[in-house]
């Protein structure tokens, strides 16, 4: 059974590697970005709800003591 040569195998991944970084840096290259995004605030209307005013029945029974 003949003996697998590995002596390219080195070269082989390293040209592999070179390769993909090229072909993913001319991908990125080519997408357009926006240089200066601007910050739309948006509004946040305030909703009165009975709950946040006053004091409700449901924590009575978690501050009793046993």
């Amino acid at each position: 059974m003949p003996q697998l040569d590995t002596s390219t195998w080195l070269t082989m991944i390293l040209s592999m590697f070179l390769t993909l970084f090229i072909i993913f840096q001319l991908k990125i290259s080519k997408h357009n970005f926006y240089h200066n995004p601007k910050l739309t605030p948006a509004k946040m209307s305030k909703q009165n709800t009975p709950w946040e005013t006053k004091w409700t029945k449901i924590y009575l029974p978690l501050l009793l003591p046993l």
